[in-house]
């Protein structure tokens, strides 16, 4: 079995189907599968479960997938060992987080550290849903609740803070805003609360808000929304220094802060590449989210 062998195997794990494995290889569907029945013939195991819904992995396959990252973390650790000794980082990082830091943060941070490292090529998946790192939809995700299993490292990161906002047009025709007791005679923008994946960013029901008038998945979106005058929404303070029309409302009666964590496969900490963008990455958030709500 060489190396070749397990990149296709650990594709098709990951991606649960031939086509989606092929996307990440750069090889047709058919090829993938090719490879994946010699596999399973040189090994005389099965590796895969087929059905209509993708390829699930069998015990055997579970089995050879822990030796396969094993080795797939052995080729990334040479790799980097040999750049290491010209201090250049080189390669592809995937960096998953949610959409408001792949937004407004991670832009930033990414394109200083990409400066410093030029052969450094830094992706930024933005889901608004938890990241699944085990099938390396990335390959670190900035997050707001730390996981609680797993084989992952957490790391904090850095406190933000949030505040109600609203756009100057608006509250230039609204009814008083004086108290937490005014907010029912206001339209409030939030999440669609059945897809709130992290229990943290559940705002508006602490507030006992029963009606979200407008509503998201996405804080861009979101802000968007109050932007145009839709109403009263929950805004992260380093979101503020983008829509200067916004003013917050009530700082004295309400201020929420959340964190974010870091999270990464536990073995990656041995890969140069990943332990020094992690690195460069948790200090850049850092002093972005400080810069930026300082400008709030």
């Amino acid at each position: 079995m060489d190396w070749d062998d397990l990149r296709v195997f650990l594709a098709v794990a990951r991606g649960e189907s031939l086509s989606r494995a092929g996307k990440v290889l750069k090889r047709d569907a058919a090829t993938v599968g090719r490879r994946v029945a010699k596999l399973e013939g040189d090994l005389g195991v099965p590796l895969f479960t087929k059905s209509p819904q993708g390829y699930a992995l069998t015990e055997g396959g579970s089995r050879l997938l822990a030796y396969a990252e094993r080795a797939e973390r052995a080729v990334l650790s040479g790799v980097d060992d040999l750049e290491g000794h010209t201090g250049r980082l080189s390669g592809q990082v995937r960096i998953g987080a949610t959409d408001g830091c792949a937004s407004f943060i991670l832009p930033q941070v990414c394109a200083a550290i990409q400066k410093e490292h030029p052969e450094l090529e830094l992706q930024i998946v933005a889901l608004p849903r938890v990241i699944n790192l085990s099938k390396r939809e990335a390959d670190m995700a900035i997050t707001v609740s730390p996981p609680q299993t797993g084989r992952i490292t957490v790391q904090k990161v850095s406190d933000y803070h949030l505040h109600l906002a609203a756009s100057e047009d608006y509250l230039a025709g609204a009814p008083p805003l004086r108290s937490l007791d005014d907010l029912p005679a206001h339209p409030v923008v939030g999440y669609i609360q059945d897809m709130i994946f992290y229990p943290e960013l559940d705002f508006l029901t602490d507030l006992g808000v029963e009606r979200v008038a407008l509503a998201s998945n996405l804080v861009s979106v979101q802000l968007g929304m109050v932007r145009q005058g839709g109403g009263v929404g929950v805004t992260h303070d380093f979101i503020l220094p983008f829509a200067p029309n916004l003013r917050r409302v009530l700082m004295d009666e309400l201020s929420i802060t959340r964190s974010f964590y870091l999270i990464r496969h536990e073995g990656d900490a041995r890969v140069e590449r990943f332990a020094r963008v992690a690195e460069e990455l948790a200090r850049g958030i850092r002093e972005e989210v400080a810069r930026l709500e300082g400008l709030a």
